[in-house]
């Protein structure tokens, strides 16, 4: 423990939040802005004490573990009010990163994750919350079943959504979950587009929204943060021409 408390942590006056306001300002408030620091305070613990380390520790020496959540936290909390002090009135989602999920199902099971992370998680987006933004997490994986802790951690909006398990379906998560958070994703990246024709990704695209949109509270996207260069620009035109054609909400 002493240790830990003796690690020369990163300061959050090192992150230099003055461009801020001056990078959300020239998009003249015609999208959504994402604000706040990555966060990705579950990655960071498995770097700074090896994940098996980590596994096994949150068991045999759990004070070490909530050392290091605290202070990775802290990091990002003061990080992000810095963000939020010089900019929170042109910023709109306070977004952030921590892949729980697997390809079958969340890393770590519901009492670890309440005990370890959630209040973590719940720390973040209530500093978003006090500043009027909606609290968005990246999440690579299958978690459905955290999808409730994370909800009650004030969490508004889930993004990418791979549905690579049958709870992680378009359907299922608009069944289970689709009144209580926004769904960003879905569009598998792999099968669909960059293996699958443009007349996959146009059916797929379709068959998304048509489940997704009722009530709102749906962004279409890739089922990951970005595009890898590998998928093919037809399929690319051909998701966001379909998107445009039946995805509109008026």
């Amino acid at each position: 423990m002493a240790e830990i408390e003796a690690y020369p942590w990163p300061e959050p006056s090192w992150a230099d939040a003055s461009t801020v306001r001056k990078d959300a300002l020239q998009w003249n408030g015609e999208y959504a802005i994402l604000g706040g620091e990555w966060s990705p305070v579950f990655h960071d613990v498995i770097d700074l004490l090896g994940m098996e380390n980590m596994m096994i520790s949150m068991y045999e020496e759990p004070e070490k573990v909530h050392a290091v959540i605290r202070h990775v936290t802290d990091y990002y909390y003061l990080a992000s009010q810095r963000q939020f002090e010089a900019a929170a009135d042109v910023l709109d989602i306070f977004f952030m990163g921590n892949d729980i999920g697997s390809q079958t199902g969340p890393l770590l099971g519901e009492k670890l994750f309440q005990e370890f992370f959630a209040p973590s998680f719940r720390r973040l987006a209530d500093l978003g919350h006090a500043y009027n933004l909606k609290v968005m997490m990246h999440i690579c994986g299958a978690y459905v079943q955290l999808m409730p802790s994370l909800i009650a951690c004030g969490i508004d909006a889930v993004q990418a959504l791979q549905p690579i398990t049958g709870e992680m379906k378009p359907a299922s998560l608009k069944r289970l979950f689709g009144n209580e958070l926004c769904f960003n994703g879905c569009i598998d990246s792999v099968d669909v587009l960059i293996r699958g024709t443009p007349a996959l990704v146009r059916e797929t695209t379709i068959q998304t929204l048509e489940v997704m949109m009722p009530g709102g509270g749906y962004i279409l996207s890739p089922s990951h943060d970005y595009l890898l260069e590998e998928t093919p620009v037809e399929n690319i035109l051909t998701l966001f021409d379909t998107c445009l054609e039946y995805g509109v909400y008026h």
